[in-house]
């Protein structure tokens, strides 16, 4: 499949390039060309810092989700590969000041190993600094074993919440602990209908007949946990959800954010008739969708699919959620619902 790059050693720092480009009343590069940071930073100023190491090629997350009210700095590696510590660790002191940092690690082995080496070599330096490891992909191990899940979609609701609280002030201990308490609140199940070509190879990251979907696809193509044939959404929604909820129920009345995220090859009518069917399904129980999120943020590539993930929010997670933003890539939240 045809790629548009200058050349596959530049495509990182060419993507940068045109990031800050385009938001230059926003972010800027830092003092290492591959981090990404907030042009105005607070976090000298008594403002817990909150950023992110990770593998290009899944935009626009994280680097879209660099502005005031969530992400201070996206450390980039090059694609589908983790930052090497020394690099995040060069993140981590462009903005970590005095109330601390908290460095997210989305649950990969790569970012898992390099990340906490970064958080490690930060604190030997002196600074406060506490890794969150984020995991939410119920297909990539059983619920007695949920430390071994897969980041996945649904960690887009622990930078959101996190972002905002820490924007409003909320100190570096009740940050960690509410940002486990939304992990915990939080399932996601993914689907792919069509593989994703990797930019350094040309090649397809996957095969799949075209009369099969596979059930709890990773986002470089890990695999998932069982295949199904292609027919109506209605009947793949609730076979999705019925997993989701078997993983983690949720009673009656409970508020419940959805997120319904594209693969990257998925269109928004295909989301939007995907998030009907969710909608509707909870409703027929008794559950009350409230907040959505319906696109294309975690991709990979051209990749065709989608996941769900639900959240069981407190008001106060609810509020942080809604709160405003200038991330240039994270949607406006709906305030539909309680």
């Amino acid at each position: 499949m045809k790629k548009l790059y200058n050349s596959k050693e530049t495509m990182p720092d060419d993507m940068i390039d045109g990031f800050v480009a385009a938001y230059p009343d926003i972010v800027m590069r830092g003092a290492s060309p591959r981090v990404v940071r907030r042009k105005t930073l607070r976090t000298k100023d008594g403002k817990v810092a909150l950023l992110i190491g990770n593998g290009c090629g899944h935009e626009p997350i994280a680097m879209g989700f660099v502005g005031e009210g969530l992400l201070d700095a996206n450390v980039v590696g090059d694609v589908f590969a983790a930052p090497a510590s020394d690099a995040i660790l060069e993140g981590i002191e462009e903005v970590c000041g005095d109330a601390g940092a908290i460095l997210l690690i989305s649950r990969h082995e790569g970012d898992v190993i390099n990340g906490n080496g970064a958080a490690m070599m930060a604190q030997d330096n002196g600074l406060n600094v506490q890794p969150l490891l984020m995991y939410d992909d119920i297909s990539s191990a059983p619920k007695v074993e949920e430390e071994d899940r897969r980041g996945a979609a649904g960690t887009m609701f622990i930078y959101k919440i996190l972002g905002a609280a820490a924007e409003q002030g909320m100190g570096i201990d009740d940050l960690m602990a509410l940002g486990v308490d939304v992990r915990s609140a939080t399932r996601t199940l993914g689907a792919a209908v069509s593989p994703g070509v990797s930019p350094l190879t040309g090649e397809l990251m996957f095969t799949l007949p075209d009369d099969e979907i596979f059930i709890g696809m990773g986002v470089h193509g890990e695999p998932g946990v069982g295949r199904r044939k292609v027919g109506p959404v209605k009947e793949l929604v609730s076979y999705m959800l019925g997993a989701l909820l078997e993983d983690g129920p949720i009673a009656s009345g409970t508020p419940t954010v959805v997120l319904v995220n594209g693969s990257g090859g998925t269109t928004m009518m295909e989301l939007l008739t995907v998030y009907g069917e969710v909608a509707q399904q909870l409703g027929a129980l008794g559950i009350n969708p409230v907040a959505p999120m319906i696109g294309s943020y975690s991709t990979t590539q051209e990749m065709g699919g989608f996941s769900i993930s639900l959240f069981t929010p407190t008001q106060q997670m609810l509020d942080l959620w809604r709160a405003p933003h200038k991330a240039p890539h994270f949607p406006h939240i709906s305030a539909q619902g309680v």
